[in-house]
């Protein structure tokens, strides 16, 4: 595919202005490295901090008063087993239980929920989730374009990301998320 034909997150512009050294990755121009170099990049990811664009993947709403046995039938983990404001890792599976891909389910409310799913198999994932809704009162939108999505990652990402929001991040527990902003950004933490 040719670099004009890549899909770019909405940071491109930001990677390549920072010497990003861009490659063709599952059909998104996505960096690999920048000048420091890999195994400095690992590093200071591992003793400091590291910044991941992962807006090439995929989200997928779920609303609907359906939406937990819709996704409950499509998935392996129970999302009955979650709170407001929990996300658990799971399974999306063919009916002979094979997995179509691997996704997290995150539970805003009873009616509402939130599907994240891999970048190079989101139009398959979405095709499969519409082709089941057929008995189940719900509404599905395929909102990938709509986020921009960033991953902090280290020991020191907690203290550094709380420069940026007033959102209390200490008090978020292992897997669970809120609503907040970071940076003035309207933003899923």
């Amino acid at each position: 595919m040719s670099e004009t034909n890549l899909q770019k997150t909405p940071l491109n512009q930001t990677h390549r202005e920072l010497g990003g050294k861009m490659v063709d990755f599952g059909g998104w121009d996505m960096p690999v490295q920048y000048k420091a170099g890999t195994l400095t990049e690992h590093l200071r990811t591992r003793n400091y901090c590291g910044l991941f664009d992962v807006s090439h993947m995929g989200e997928i709403h779920i609303d609907g008063k359906d939406a937990i046995p819709f996704i409950n039938s499509l998935t392996t983990n129970n999302v009955l087993k979650l709170v407001d404001g929990q996300a658990h890792y799971s399974a999306l599976t063919y009916e002979n239980g094979t997995v179509v891909d691997d996704l997290l389910v995150y539970r805003f409310n009873e009616e509402k929920l939130l599907l994240v799913v891999n970048a190079g198999t989101q139009e398959k994932d979405w095709e499969w989730i519409l082709k089941h809704r057929a008995d189940f009162d719900v509404d599905l939108r395929h909102a990938s374009i709509e986020y921009c999505q960033i991953a902090i990652q280290g020991p020191k990402a907690l203290d550094i990301l709380q420069t940026l929001t007033e959102t209390k991040l200490d008090e978020i527990k292992y897997y669970h998320f809120t609503n907040g902003e970071v940076d003035g950004v309207p933003s899923i933490i």
